[in-house]
């Protein structure tokens, strides 16, 4: 006998017949939580309704927490407590009217052995349309079988028709004929192209730097080394302290002088002195000390994209980082010296920077500023969130969307673009955007991600359109009138083949001169993808 203290195992609870279990990831910041709990509570009850038409009942497994004020999990370690109280083989929900931090409720997921349904709402006011995607693609990465269904209110026969799906079979299944595998390809000048510049990448690897990885549990945004390497592409780990103290070390007169290159190239601040609601000119001249030490912190690495977190730790210390990482992502932007003065960094050339340090968009990034260099197009990229949509006339016009890191030319250049403080929700320490609403034009849209243990890519064509300014304004109002904004019009994918497929929050974006320009740089990025061993994936009409 020994004097061991064994653990007290409990049972499983049992699954209750003909019940729904449902949960909710939100954020970890608790003013947004707050925030967005209203329409979370409207969505739930939508949900419920429509389970509860079908026959079945609903069992909301954690409560509300009235000091808080809201009902979400809001941490890893509530959620794991959370999933103590699941049966094993439940049907199970996540319900998401906001964005929420994966992690929180993934380590449950895991080991979940019952079916897996991800909703959110058909709405641009929270992003829960872009929680859903990344959570989607944090169990795509992580191998977990689940379905997924988005609706205004789940009153609509097709989300009514996918409900009745998955309570009768565990599954919905969305229809994906606009993916096609790679076929082979022609030997001509951009297939050549492309396996050139794989050859040369691989010959003389890639550096990208890392400041902090993980952002907002966003476990997809993460590759490993030993899929990012075969790629000839290597991580500089970096810390977000080193970047605060290069800030400390940029003299005032080189912060002030990037914004007099700013003022001068003719772009918008809209200021004022409230430092708890509004942009103020203290604020700018830390972001602008954050632009000019990402630039010195790169230089000094060798860096050829960077990546930089913000969220979480950094959003307490500084002003918001998407001003800066607008400035890097751009060809023309203000000039940046070494410490000593004696050269310009990365002159002339934009320094592609991967927002959310989402290293899937890294390497998509890196990837395709080599290759619009060498067709000697502007190689300005950004990502954006795929935040909303609605139709436009005859076209599904998508809401392209992110907080504020889109480089001016996507604009039509700085005097096109402008600067608004920073939600006080996501950012208490302010700090502007780089803002604008994005020219009409060719892009070609793509997205790299980790699904059955291999890099994938799902490459796809687009137009920008330019909408009247009131509806601009209107979808603006109905997401975030502060950020930059994107009118996408997708070729040969709709509204739901687009959601069912993608594996992420985030979409690259890369303007071409013309529709022919696009088709032949899709050419050179299929190529050089596939001879790094990237999957390559075409989506609708594409041609090649």
């Amino acid at each position: 006998m020994s004097d061991y203290t064994l653990p007290a195992l409990v049972d499983p609870p049992v699954t209750a017949p003909r019940t729904v279990y449902t949960v909710a990831s939100g954020d970890l910041r608790l003013s947004a939580n707050v925030t967005g709990w209203p329409t979370q509570q409207r969505l739930e009850a939508d949900l419920a309704a429509a389970v509860g038409a079908l026959g079945w009942d609903t069992r909301r497994t954690h409560p509300v927490d009235t000091v808080a004020g809201h009902g979400f999990i809001d941490s890893q370690r509530a959620g794991i407590e959370v999933f103590q109280q699941i049966p094993r083989d439940a049907p199970l929900v996540v319900v998401e009217a906001v964005w929420q931090y994966s992690h929180h409720v993934l380590a449950g997921l895991r080991s979940h052995r019952g079916p897996i349904l991800l909703v959110a709402n058909w709405s641009g006011q929270f992003p829960g349309l872009v929680g859903l995607l990344n959570l989607a693609g944090s169990l795509t990465k992580a191998g977990v079988r689940y379905s997924a269904l988005w609706s205004a209110d789940f009153t609509d026969e097709w989300a009514r028709n996918g409900l009745k799906s998955w309570l009768e079979t565990g599954e919905v299944r969305h229809d994906e004929s606009h993916v096609r595998d790679l076929p082979p390809l022609p030997s001509d000048p951009e297939v050549e192209l492309g396996v050139a510049l794989a050859r040369r990448l691989r010959l003389r690897p890639a550096v990208i730097g890392v400041f902090d990885e993980g952002c907002m549990g966003m476990y997809n945004a993460i590759i490993d080394d030993e899929l990012l390497n075969p790629l000839g592409i290597f991580k500089e780990r970096l810390s977000q302290s080193a970047l605060v103290a290069e800030m400390t070390r940029v003299p005032d007169e080189e912060a002030q002088a990037v914004r007099a290159w700013l003022d001068a190239a003719g772009m918008t601040f809209h200021t004022g002195t409230d430092e708890a609601t509004e942009l103020t000119d203290a604020q700018l001249l830390s972001q602008f000390k954050m632009y000019i030490a990402a630039l010195r912190i790169a230089d000094d690495f060798g860096l050829d994209a960077v990546g930089i977190q913000y969220q979480q730790g950094l959003k307490d210390t500084v002003p918001a980082s998407d001003l800066a990482e607008g400035l890097l992502n751009n060809v023309a932007r203000p000039p940046v010296t070494s410490r000593d003065a004696s050269r310009e960094l990365y002159p002339g050339r934009a320094l592609p920077h991967f927002n959310e340090v989402d290293e899937g968009v890294a390497v998509d990034s890196l990837i395709t500023n080599r290759i619009w260099t060498a067709m000697g197009m502007d190689p300005a990229t950004t990502l954006h969130d795929i935040r909303w949509g609605e139709r436009y006339g005859p076209d599904f016009v998508w809401v392209f969307e992110i907080s504020g890191a889109v480089p001016a030319s996507h604009n039509g250049g700085y005097h096109r673009s402008y600067s608004m403080r920073q939600p006080p929700m996501y950012f208490p320490l302010g700090g502007g955007t780089l803002s604008g609403v994005s020219r009409p034009g060719e892009i070609v849209w793509s997205r790299i991600f980790i699904m059955d243990g291999v890099l994938h890519a799902d490459l796809g064509r687009g137009t920008v359109v330019e909408l009247p300014a009131a509806e601009t304004q209107r979808r603006l109002a109905a997401t975030n009138p502060q950020w930059p904004i994107m009118h996408a019009v997708l070729h040969g994918v709709d509204r739901d083949q687009l959601m069912a497929r993608h594996k992420a929050n985030h979409v690259n974006v890369v303007y071409a001169p013309d529709a022919g320009a696009a088709d032949r740089a899709l050419r050179v990025k299929a190529a050089m993808l596939d001879a790094l061993g990237v999957r390559v994936h075409l989506c609708g009409d594409v041609t090649l």
